[in-house]
């Protein structure tokens, strides 16, 4: 393939600066804090490298459960690297776990859209609204694995000053404002070389 590679239905462009990870999302289940939500979900966690699974009770103890909700996987592509150093530099490095609500469900009322290292992404999802998006610690090992992406691939951008036009301020532009200059066309001559063209 020219442009890429296809990997399960998604296509590549570079798949030499392409790294992904299965990543488990566990969410915790704790009774409401209003009248009106008998539950309140959260994501709190991630687990590198988990195998697939549909809502397996990882525990269940002092009305608090938690959950091994799905695997999707953690993609980092290289043209995304400087988000991923922005997203290293905080004070606790974070995994975004993107979610939606299932109405249709009362005990999985959420899917597990995507997870992301990107903060530029997150706040994508977060300005949409339509997305609940949860921050979540990264892991020491993970920490580790998207640094060394970021190191592979990052390139830094030289800072390129601009140049100026060197023109001199100072400059009067000929004719104008001039009475004397009869014709539009003649606006930027002075009137000493209309005379002449007139004599000529």
């Amino acid at each position: 393939m020219v442009l890429g590679d296809l990997w399960e239905g998604h296509l590549i462009h570079n798949p030499h600066m392409y790294q992904s990870m299965p990543l488990g999302v566990v969410i915790r289940r704790r009774p409401g804090l209003t009248r009106w939500a008998m539950w309140s979900w959260q994501a709190v966690a991630v687990l590198p490298h988990a195998a697939q699974a549909d809502w397996v009770v990882l525990s269940d103890k002092h009305d608090c459960t938690e959950y091994h909700a799905s695997s999707p996987l953690l993609e980092l592509h290289g043209a995304d690297t400087e988000a991923y150093l922005h997203g290293l530099a905080a004070h606790e490095p974070s995994i975004y776990v993107i979610l939606r609500q299932n109405l249709d469900s009362e005990t999985r009322p959420l899917d597990v859209l995507l997870v992301t290292a990107s903060p530029y992404e997150a706040q994508d999802y977060t300005d949409s609204g339509e997305e609940l998006v949860e921050k979540v610690p990264m892991p020491p090992v993970l920490t580790g694995w998207v640094k060394a992406f970021v190191s592979l691939h990052h390139e830094h951008e030289a800072f390129k000053k601009r140049r100026r036009d060197k023109a001199d301020i100072g400059l009067k532009e000929d004719g104008i404002g001039d009475s004397r200059i009869a014709q539009m066309a003649d606006v930027y001559r002075a009137p000493t070389l209309v005379k002449k063209a007139r004599l000529n």
